[in-house]
């Protein structure tokens, strides 16, 4: 963790000190006040609800060495920064943001000798991510982004929490907007990236796929030839999905002129990594030949669901291959990772039914490919998909929510359940134009609404998916099922 004096903090951020002493010793960073620990720096987050600048004096009286406050501070806090032998820095005219971005780019910098991994894309980043940690950690000494802590608050806690001893960081790396992750990269610095996909997510800012690739290709940015490239260091690289159709433009407008070698892993023999010979069992489980260019070949059975984690895994092996890790311990580790909670989590409860929990976040394809691995998980019962509705759309929303309809139509679904009362109708209005039929669709408008009507009817030997945005509050549905 952030290992530091009151001065260093002052240089990296150019926040003024108040009151307090420049040579006082910091260790570790947090903006929540109730998780301070002793001798650490607390970073003041004006909020909507919440002023973290309310909270610096309690701050200082729980144990942190220093508070950096976004506003001058009163004599309370002053007065507890003297009854604690604390320091208060002031940037009354700064963006925390970028305050956390300085904050974590320099330690970044007093810290070389990490390998930095940066992980992006429109869906699958946490579930790649966590592979990717499981699969290095058989070398490595491995530090990784908590949960999705990827913004720009996140990602600069991810690097604040990593020790010198630590030896390859990797980087969740999230955006809403273009420039983001450009901030990001920037602040990382990664020696490798990779890019799960180009989806459909966060469209509605920024209005079309193309410009979502050139967003993502933005983790580029940071990425930087290194003087020791050959004495243990990796050639700076991104890995690549084969069918990503931007692939092109990403690898010619970006990594190449910027001296980023570029590989590839999908389906074709050709690729760094492949898959071969795939086939799932009856609990959706891939199973799978994990193939390498030079002819290395693994049969590999993965306990997360879906076809679509094959590609993830793919990705985080190519990694782990380029920073010389075991191919076989890597695979093994990742294959008996535990799933994330509430992305295609397998959840139940005696006398209950089996509830596919992706109720964390979605986008369309991610609906897709949830409506999939409940299409190929064996059930004694009826297959129910209760989906609610995804946000940050944009102008597209109503399109995409049609193909989401109409997608679920063609599968072989016993109950339709869509909640919500906005864009849901267009998934409703294509599900009955595709021929779903009209005794097997249920249109609800919220998760209470839902456990009201929807949940008295659910069978013990029935398999429920349950997916949507973070928004529409659904894991409240499946916490509701599990405890009637």
């Amino acid at each position: 963790m952030l290992s530091c004096t009151v001065g260093d903090v002052l240089d990296a951020t150019g926040a003024r000190l108040a009151l307090g002493d420049e040579g006082q010793a910091l260790s570790g960073v947090s903006t929540d006040s109730r998780s301070v620990g002793q001798g650490s720096l607390f970073v003041c987050f004006p909020g909507v609800r919440v002023d973290g600048n309310d909270f610096a004096a309690a701050a200082l009286e729980s144990g942190a060495a220093a508070v950096v406050m976004t506003r001058e501070p009163d004599e309370g806090v002053l007065a507890a920064a003297r009854t604690f032998d604390g320091s208060v820095l002031v940037t009354p005219d700064a963006d925390p943001e970028e305050l956390m971005l300085s904050l974590a780019g320099f330690w970044r910098a007093r810290n070389p000798q990490w390998v930095v991994v940066g992980v992006t894309g429109s869906v699958g980043k946490t579930t790649t991510k966590d592979m990717l940690a499981a699969g290095l950690a058989t070398r490595w000494r491995v530090h990784a982004t908590a949960g999705n802590f990827n913004n720009l608050i996140g990602l600069p806690l991810t690097l604040l929490s990593a020790s010198p001893s630590d030896e390859v960081v990797v980087a969740e790396m999230g955006m809403n907007h273009a420039g983001e992750l450009e901030r990001l990269s920037r602040c990382a610095r990664p020696d490798l990236a990779l890019i799960t996909n180009v989806g459909t997510s966060h469209i509605g800012l920024l209005g079309s796929r193309e410009n979502i690739a050139r967003a993502k290709a933005e983790i580029l940015s940071g990425m930087v030839a290194s003087d020791s490239v050959g004495r243990g260091r990796p050639r700076p690289c991104l890995v690549l999905a084969a069918d990503n159709d931007f692939a092109s433009l990403i690898e010619g407008e970006f990594a190449r002129p910027a001296g980023v070698d570029v590989v590839y892993v999908g389906s074709s023999p050709s690729c760094l990594a492949s898959s071969r010979s795939l086939e799932l069992d009856d609990q959706g489980h891939p199973h799978f030949t994990l193939a390498f260019s030079d002819g290395w070949a693994q049969e590999v059975c993965l306990d997360v669901p879906g076809r679509h984690v094959v590609q993830d895994f793919l990705l985080a092996m190519a990694i782990a291959d380029r920073l010389c890790t075991d191919r076989a311990s890597a695979a093994a580790a990742i294959a008996r990772m535990p799933r994330t909670r509430m992305r295609l989590e397998v959840v139940s409860a005696p006398g209950k039914p089996r509830m596919i929990d992706d109720s964390y976040n979605a986008s369309p394809n991610s609906v897709a490919a949830a409506l999939d691995v409940l299409e190929s998980m064996e059930c004694a019962g009826r297959r129910v998909a209760v989906l609610g509705e995804v946000g940050e759309l944009g102008a597209e929303s109503a399109r995409l929510h049609g193909y989401m309809g109409a997608y679920a139509a063609g599968k072989p679904l016993d109950l339709l359940v869509l909640v919500g009362e906005g864009d849901i109708s267009h998934t409703e209005e294509a599900a009955r134009t595709m021929g779903f039929s009209e005794d097997k669709l249920e249109r609800v408008a919220d998760a209470a609404q839902a456990l009201e009507l929807i949940a008295p009817v659910l069978r013990e030997d029935d398999l429920v998916l349950v997916k949507a945005s973070r928004a529409a509050g659904l894991d409240a549905f499946v916490k509701g099922v599990l405890a009637r």
